[in-house]
Parts: C-alpha cells; sequence; structure tokens
C-alpha cells in the first residue's frame, strides 16, 4: 500500500490545532490583539526582527542605531503581559514542534549515523 506523506502532513496539521499548546497559543494571541497598545508593539517588534534578519541574510551590517532601536523595542515588549504570556505560549509549542521534528527527521538521522 502507497503512503501519501501530504495526506499524513495534513491530518498532522489538523491535530497540532488540537493539542493543548497550540490551543493556549490561540488564547494568548487572541488576549494580546485585544490590546491595541500590545498588538501595535508586538507588529512593530515583528517587523523590525524581519527587516533586520532580511538585511543579515543579504550579508549587509546592521547599524547602531537598528541595533538600538532594537534592543529598545525588545526592553519594550518584555514589559507587557500579554506579550511576555504569548511568547511564553510560543515556547511551549516550538519545544512540541521541536519534538516532533525529531520524530519526523528520525530516518535520516539514522541513515547518517551508520
Amino acid at each position: 500500500m502507497a503512503v501519501n506523506i501530504y495526506d499524513t502532513a495534513n491530518e498532522l496539521e489538523q491535530q497540532l490545532r488540537q493539542t493543548k499548546e497550540y490551543r493556549e497559543l490561540k488564547t494568548a494571541y487572541d488576549a494580546m490583539a485585544a490590546n491595541k497598545t500590545a498588538y501595535d508593539l508586538f507588529k512593530e517588534f515583528q517587523e523590525i526582527q524581519m527587516q533586520l534578519s532580511q538585511k543579515q541574510m543579504n550579508g549587509e551590517d546592521l547599524t547602531d542605531d537598528e541595533v538600538k532601536h532594537a534592543h529598545e523595542l525588545a526592553d519594550k515588549v518584555g514589559n507587557v503581559d500579554e506579550i511576555k504570556a504569548l511568547m511564553g505560549k510560543e515556547r511551549n509549542l516550538n519545544q512540541l514542534m521541536n519534538e516532533l521534528n525529531k520524530i519526523i527527521t528520525k530516518p535520516v538521522q539514522e541513515l547518517y549515523q551508520n
């Protein structure tokens, strides 16, 4: 019997949505989004992270002002309870996804270990 790995992946996606970790992340995101100040700060932080990451991937140096601004923004983000809660829930989901990734990539790891 042939296995359609994409069907398995789609089923995993649906199951992931039902996990405690995902549901808690969604609840935390919704709570953060309900606070306009927190949401705007969070979106600004995401945008800055993406811009700086893109510059680094392009081999561009970050200016002192960019780094300073990113640190200042990170400090602000770290002081908003809704964002802190969201980040904690993100860590929990990332831990689950890392564990799943280890399981999924096990055949490749075993291949190269032998």
